[in-house]
This record gives structure tokens, sequence and C-alpha cells, in this order.
């Protein structure tokens, strides 16, 4: 990316595999936040799953790569899935910075329980200063353990170590990839639950099947 990036959302997660619901979401987000671009950030190992329903880093890449392919507005990074050992968020943001400096707000977007579980990892009071957080939710997820955090409404300003957390609702949440892999398995379709490329690469591939 060679253009200046100013606002940039990072899309994390397994995308074991990825679907609509992940789309939907980093669309919301580009357009709600005015984010330049959406980097889409497939976990290498990820340290807090070990499901071994997991796909390999290089097929969750590439099904990431099938599925944002038609928006110009979205890339996907290999960063996570080229470091040795496990993928930690705080490590990913750090490096996001020096790659892109200070004049770059990074946004991270992920899903409303992964941000509750990032902000009471290791190292959260680091964390919320590399990045402020976007979290999708359907509609009527119930926000009151965000409270006990102090999160701030978005808008206002940020002490240091106080995270700061927008709440965005998608009604297309409701697609899940523990869904989608039972489907898998039991020959049900997916058709319109993940891009026709991306469902098309599953079925040839062979994922999920034994």
């Amino acid at each position: 990316m060679e253009e200046k990036i100013s606002r940039l959302g990072v899309m994390g997660g397994t995308f074991n595999p990825i679907h609509y619901g992940h789309l939907v979401t980093a669309e919301e987000a580009l357009s709600q936040f005015k984010l330049d671009k959406v980097m889409f950030m497939p976990a290498g190992v990820p340290p807090h799953k070990s499901d071994p329903e997991i796909l390999l880093p290089e097929e969750r890449y590439l099904l990431t790569v099938i599925a944002t392919a038609s928006n110009p507005d979205f890339v996907v990074s290999r960063l996570e899935i080229e470091r040795k050992g496990p993928s930690y968020t705080i490590d990913t943001l750090a490096q996001l910075q020096q790659i892109f400096g200070p004049d770059t707000t990074v946004f991270f977007i992920t899903g409303a329980d992964a941000v509750w579980e990032i902000l009471t990892w290791k190292n959260a009071e680091e964390l919320v200063e590399l990045t402020e957080f976007i979290a999708a939710t359907r509609p009527g997820y119930s926000l009151e353990k965000f409270k006990k955090l102090h999160v701030l409404p978005e808008g206002e300003g940020r002490e240091p170590g106080r995270p700061r957390v927008s709440i965005m609702e998608i009604p297309a949440l409701a697609i899940s990839s523990t869904d989608i892999r039972r489907r898998v398995r039991e020959d049900q379709p997916i058709r319109y639950l993940v891009p026709e490329g991306v469902a098309s690469y599953i079925k040839k591939s062979g994922f999920w099947k034994d």
C-alpha cells in the first residue's frame, strides 16, 4: 500500500472460514469510521484456540484473499501467518505502528466478545494505547460487561490506559464459522453464507470432511 493511510482498519480473526458476516462488518466499519483501508489479518497460530478443525494458516490466508479480492478497499496481510509462534494482538499492533508511523490511527475491528477478552489479557494497558476498538455485535447484544472496564463512549477523549470502544451492530453476524463448518461436514449448503469462490475452494479441498 503506497498511498497515505491515515485511518486503517484491522480486521483480526481466525477466519476459519471467512464468511459474509466478516465482510459486511469490514464494509460497515469502512463506511461508518471513514477508514482508508481495511486490512484483514488472519491469525497464524491462535494462542487461545486449539480446535483441531482450524485450517493451516496458508489455507485460511488463501480463503481470505479469495473472499476480499473484488474489493479495492480490502487488503490481506501475511504479517501474523509469517510470524513464528503464537499470534498476539499486541505484537501485531506494535508492528503496524512501526510500519505506518504515528500519523496513522489504527482501528481494531472484531467481535464484541473478542474485544472483551482482549481487554482482560496481559498487557491490555499497553494495547489500548496502540489502537481504537470497533466491537461488532448482533442487535440486542448486552453491553453490561463493558461498563466494568469503564469504556468511554465514542467521540469522548480518552485518558491514558482507558480503552475507547465503539459499538457497531451488524445483523449479518448471525452467520458463524462454526455453523459453516458443521454444514460442510453434514453436506448442507453454505452458498450465500460465504463468497462463491470460498465455497468452491472449500468443496474442492475437502476441508472439514475428514
